[in-house]
Order: structure tokens, then sequence, then C-alpha cells
């Protein structure tokens, strides 16, 4: 089963209900996905160096400590905040510097996101439970993807469900199975990609990141994942500017777009956009099969075939 949801404002003015409006849609999809869920929202930029959601094992953890720690070793940490279990951390370098770092000393740390805008959210339970307990309702942003699971092909674990982080401000979320993934994991494995699970879906995140990593585009990545993931699939993909959407040739699971000139939202079924603010004027479809949807800032609306 599985669920999946997204929403995209075209009008920055809905920025402030981003949360709001996005929680009933992820709860929506409970009974496709009740066991675990997360979430990837676009929002507060930071530009000036490396945006990072940290996550401890420990709720006791120290994250004042760590915070002092960083700012010893970098000169300074820009911004901090906690959200529960969680810790979102803006750092004034690199990406790379930072994760060194953090592999180096402290290595219990889980690196949830990196990137300038993305905070990827995520937790074993209802996903009513897992949103209230970031908050997700009064989170702001231009953006979100979330995720509901039901598993089939690995435990329940935060690192099993989604979304799966493949790159800076980049993630994905998946509704199926991989039929290859097993094959494709020691595949990538040899090229360097590391994984956390025996989760099929953290394989495709997996080839994706692995693509990029190659010089493909986020497009080209996507054309050649038709050509190499054997199995049924509906992805969506988050990125910093929007987010994109797309189903393996024979379509076998299910999605539905809505698009009005405010916004674009997804699903993997209709009632999780039946509550959306001009959903009944809205421009409504199911996507077409092998073909790639792209919504994003600062570039025309596209839904070209692959």
């Amino acid at each position: 089963m599985c669920g999946i949801v997204g929403l995209y404002f075209k009008n920055t003015a809905m920025e402030q209900q981003l949360g709001s409006l996005f929680r009933p849609m992820l709860i929506s999809m409970t009974e496709r996905g009740c066991d675990s869920a997360g979430f990837a929202v676009y929002g507060d930029e930071y530009d000036a160096g490396i945006k990072l959601t940290l996550r401890s094992n420990d709720t006791n953890f120290n994250w004042i400590a760590l915070a002092d720690q960083l700012a010893t070793q970098f000169g300074k940490v820009d911004e901090w905040f906690r959200n529960n279990t969680v810790a979102v951390f803006k750092l004034p370098v690199n990406e790379a510097t930072a994760l060194n770092w953090l592999k180096q000393n402290a290595p219990d740390i889980e690196v949830m996101s990196a990137g300038h805008s993305i905070e990827i959210l995520k937790g074993v339970g209802l996903p009513a439970e897992v949103a209230d307990h970031f908050n997700l309702a009064n989170m702001k942003g231009s953006h979100a993807i979330g995720h509901t699971r039901l598993a089939t092909e690995s435990a329940v674990t935060i690192q099993g469900s989604h979304p799966f982080s493949t790159g800076m401000d980049l993630c994905l979320v998946h509704n199926g199975s991989l039929s290859n993934h097993n094959r494709l994991r020691e595949k990538l494995k040899r090229a360097g990609i590391d994984f956390k699970t025996d989760n099929d879906s953290e394989v495709a995140a997996g080839y994706l990141a692995w693509r990029l990593s190659q010089g493909d585009s986020l497009q080209t990545a996507l054309q050649n994942a038709l050509k190499e993931l054997d199995g049924f699939f509906t992805f969506t993909i988050g990125t910093r500017d929007g987010f994109a959407v797309l189903r393996d040739p024979i379509a076998c699971k299910p999605a539905v777009i809505a698009e009005t000139h405010d916004y674009v939202a997804m699903a993997s079924e209709y009632r999780a956009l039946a509550n959306l603010p001009g959903i009944r004027d809205a421009n409504v479809w199911e996507p077409e099969p092998a073909k790639l949807y792209v919504w994003e800032r600062n570039s025309t609306t596209t839904a070209g075939a692959v």
C-alpha cells in the first residue's frame, strides 16, 4: 500500500498555511500506511552555508552541548532550534565539512537531511501522531511532500520510513515495490552509495543519488530510473524549488494531481485533495504512465513526457 501526498504553492501568499493544509492531506492517507510516516518541508531558506536536520536516538540528548561544539569548531552557529526529537542547525560551512565533522565527533547522530531549505521529519506511529510530534500544523514554507507507510519489504523503523534523502535539498517518497532492489543495491554499494536499511525504496533513492553524482540532471536521472528500476512505483521527488511526479510504465500504483492558479497538489487518492481551497475549480487528472511532471519556481511549469 503506502500513501503519498505533495503540496506546492505557486502563490507565495499561501506559504503561511502550508502546515495547516498539508497535515490533513497526510492524515487522510492513514489507511494506506499506518505504521510510520514522514514528510519533507521546504522553507526557512539559508544560503550562507548548510542547513542540517539531525536526529538522536537519545531522547535526552544534549543539543545545547552539540551547538557549543559546532560553534567552537566553525566559529559560530548562525541559528539552531530543536523540534522535539530532532534539531535543525544552520552552519556557515559547506556540506562536506559539516558532515565529516559530525561523522568523526558525533557518530551516533543521524543526518536526516542536508541543504539550504529542506527539513525531513519522520517517525514510527500513526500519521497523526508523527505530524503532531513535529508540530506540522504550524509549519510554514513553499512546499512539502509526505508519505504514510505500510511496510512490505523491511522492518518498521524510523530509518525505513520515507522520505529518503537523495542529496542536497532532494528527497524521494515511493509507493510500490521494486523486484530488482537486491541486485541493484549491491551494484550501488560498489559505486560508493551507503544504505542504512533493507528497504527497497531506499535503493530507488540511492539510485537517484548515484545518477545525480554522475552528472545527470534530475530529469535524466529519472529517465534512467524508468529503464533500470524493475517493479511498480509512483515516485514524488522533492527539490529546493518544487517537486516532480513519476509513475512506472504500467502505472500500477495510483496517483492524482490537482492544479489551480494558487497551488499544485498530488496524492495517492483524491480524498487527500478534497478539502483544499478552490479544489472544485481545480484541473484534476491522473498522471500518465512513464511521464515526468515537474513544478518548480523560477521556471515554466512543465508536464513533459520522458
